[in-house]
C-alpha cells in the first residue's frame, strides 16, 4: 500500500446525486473508484471541529433536590448519554458557566478509574437552560457533532487517549482540554462526506438503543412475572395463573425436595485457559470464566441438568450443558429421587426470592435448605417452566442481536476511518 493510499478509508460513500439521496443505505468500497470520493482524507486539529468548554466547580452547599442538572460521568454509558433521577442538581446562581445543548459532546476528562477516561456521548433530551456539565467533563460544541462523535469512537482516539491521559494506577486519570486542541486526526475534506458518516452511525446508534430498550422491556417483564406467578409471602396461590389451575400450592421445604452435591471432583485443576473446550462456571453475572481441555472431573448437565449455587453469595443457575468450576464455594443441586418436582421450576422460583446474601457463610445447609416454598402440581409447574424458557430465549435472542449489531458498529469504524 503506497502512502496515497492510507489517506483513503477502506469503505467510503459514493456521492453520486443517486446515491446521496438515501442517506441510510451502507457505504460503498473505497475501489469503487469513481463512484466514491476521489480525494484523499486530511489531517485536521480536533479545535477545527469543536469548541472545549471546561466544566462547573460546585460544592455540596451549592446542590439543590431540583434546579439546574449537572452532567458527570454516570450520565455516559458505553456511547450513549443517560440522563438519571438522581443527578446532581445545583441552584441557578451557582450555575455560572453556558448551559449544555442537545447535540453537544459530552467528555470525561477526568475520573477515579482511569479506563473511563475519554468516554463520550451526545447530548440528548436536555432543556434549553436547565443543564450545566461538571467540572471533570469537558462539553465539544460543534456544527458537525454527529461525525465527530463518530470519529472519537474510531480506533485512532483510543490511542489518543492512551498517549495523554495522565495518572492512573491508583492516582485521578486525568485528559487535559489542551490535549485536546493539540490533537489532529484524518478527516474527509468536505463537510458533506463528514455529514454523512456521522448521519450513518448517529442511525446505527439509534437501531442499537431501540433493540436495547426493547431488551430492557423483556427483562422488566421477566422479573415482574417472577413475582406475580410465584406466591409471595404467605400466600397460598399465585397473583398470576395460567388457565386450567385452581388447587393450592402445597409447602415444601427446599432441602426436603432438592439433593446437593459438593463440587471438589468438578474444580478444575489450572485457570489456563484455553479458546475452546469444557467452560468452567461461576454462578455471577460473569457466567463462563472460561474453557478448559481437561477430559476428567466434568459434570454431565447435558444428561443430568442441576441448579448451579453459590453457597457464599445464595444466587444460583440452571446449567444443562456440561461444565468444570473454579471453586469450593458452589454446590450442585438435583431433584430427590421420589419427588413429582420439574428442577427448572425450582430453578426458577428460586430466582423469584432471590437476594445476594450479606452475611459471609455457607447458606444450604444452614439456611437456603430450610426455606418453606409453594410448590404446584406437576403439569403446571411444567406450563410456568416453559412460559420462562420462553422468555428466556426471547432475551437471548435480543441480546445476541444487540451484539452482532455492536460488532458490526466496530468493523464499520475500522473500515470507514483511516
Amino acid at each position: 500500500m503506497n502512502g496515497q493510499e492510507k489517506l483513503v478509508p477502506p469503505l467510503r460513500f459514493r456521492m453520486s446525486p443517486a446515491e446521496s439521496a438515501e442517506g441510510g443505505r451502507l457505504p460503498s468500497t473505497a475501489e469503487d473508484g469513481a463512484r466514491t470520493q476521489p480525494t484523499q482524507w486530511k489531517r485536521k486539529r480536533f479545535c477545527e471541529f469543536a469548541t472545549l468548554r471546561r466544566g462547573l466547580t460546585y460544592t455540596p452547599a451549592d446542590c439543590r433536590g431540583k434546579g439546574v442538572r449537572v452532567l458527570r460521568s454516570s450520565n455516559i454509558s458505553e456511547g450513549t448519554f443517560i440522563l438519571h433521577d438522581d443527578d446532581v442538581f445545583v441552584s441557578e446562581q451557582a450555575a455560572n458557566i453556558p448551559f449544555a445543548k442537545n447535540g453537544d459532546i459530552l467528555i470525561t476528562a477526568a475520573n477515579g478509574s482511569s479506563h473511563l477516561v475519554g468516554k463520550h456521548a451526545l447530548v440528548d433530551g436536555v432543556g434549553e437552560k436547565d443543564t450545566v456539565h461538571g467540572g471533570f467533563m469537558l462539553l465539544a460544541e460543534s456544527d458537525r457533532s454527529e461525525f465527530l462523535d463518530a470519529a472519537m469512537s474510531a480506533p485512532w482516539y483510543k490511542q489518543f487517549v492512551a498517549e495523554n491521559m495522565m495518572g492512573g494506577n491508583g492516582a485521578l486519570g486525568n485528559l487535559a482540554k489542551s490535549a485536546f486542541d493539540e490533537c489532529a486526526f484524518l478527516a474527509p475534506p468536505t463537510a458533506s462526506e463528514q455529514r454523512r458518516i456521522g448521519s450513518f452511525f448517529r442511525s446505527l446508534d439509534a437501531l442499537i438503543a431501540e433493540r436495547e430498550k426493547a431488551l430492557g422491556k423483556l427483562e422488566v417483564l421477566k422479573k415482574s412475572m417472577l413475582l406475580k406467578i410465584f406466591p409471595q409471602g404467605d400466600a397460598k396461590v399465585p397473583e398470576v395463573r395460567f388457565k386450567g389451575f385452581e388447587d393450592e400450592w402445597k409447602k415444601k421445604l427446599l432441602g426436603g425436595i432438592l439433593d446437593y452435591e459438593q463440587p471438589q471432583q468438578y474444580i478444575v485443576s489450572t485457570t489456563e485457559y484455553v479458546e475452546q473446550g469444557i467452560p468452567v462456571l461461576t454462578v455471577g453475572k460473569t457466567g463462563v470464566l472460561g474453557y478448559t481441555d481437561e477430559k476428567f472431573g466434568i459434570y454431565s448437565a447435558s444428561i443430568k441438568p442441576t441448579i448451579l449455587f453459590d453457597d457464599f453469595l445464595e444466587i444460583s443457575r440452571y446449567v444443562d450443558f456440561d461444565f468444570k468450576v473454579k471453586s469450593s464455594a458452589v454446590k450442585m443441586l438435583s431433584i430427590k429421587r421420589g419427588e413429582e418436582i420439574d428442577l427448572q421450576f425450582i430453578a426458577y422460583l428460586m430466582k423469584s426470592g432471590e437476594r445476594v446474601a450479606d452475611v459471609h457463610a455457607r447458606h444450604w445447609i444452614g439456611s437456603t435448605s430450610e426455606k418453606e416454598v409453594a410448590v404446584p402440581s406437576l403439569p403446571e409447574q411444567q406450563k410456568i417452566s416453559a412460559y420462562f424458557r420462553s422468555l428466556d430465549a426471547l432475551i437471548a435472542a435480543r441480546r445476541e442481536e444487540i451484539e452482532k449489531l455492536k460488532q458490526m458498529k466496530k468493523a464499520l469504524l475500522e473500515r470507514m476511518f483511516v
